[in-house]
């Protein structure tokens, strides 16, 4: 699994994610900081990774009926350290959502 973590999080989280043996990006990294969402959407299809973002306009883009991305909706403050907590918590549910085909998977 690839992942693309959006402007509104942390770069710490994809360092966190890359930690753990994960392909993982931020929008920074990939040059993409300023993209619009769509463009977002457009490059995380193309790459085959799933975005991770606290917008909401991802989790109704996944929702459409053709939808080819995948979003971990943060659902949750933006302390860092929270952030990366509420990710080890929900890990392992959160892998098994997205390999049982889930488009989008929210972490509170």
């Amino acid at each position: 699994m690839k992942f693309i973590v959006d402007n509104q999080l942390p770069v710490a989280l994809a360092k966190h994610l890359r930690a753990r043996g994960l392909d993982c990006q931020h929008v920074l990294e990939a040059g993409s900081g300023d993209a619009a969402d769509t463009a977002i959407c457009r490059h995380a299809e193309l790459q085959d990774r799933i975005i991770i973002s606290k917008d909401e306009d991802f989790f109704y883009f996944a929702k459409q009926r053709h939808a080819k991305i995948k979003v971990i909706w943060v659902r949750l403050g933006c302390r860092t350290s929270a952030l990366l907590a509420a990710f080890e918590r929900s890990w392992q549910r959160t892998e098994s959502c997205l390999n049982a085909g889930d488009r989008v998977i929210e972490i509170r």
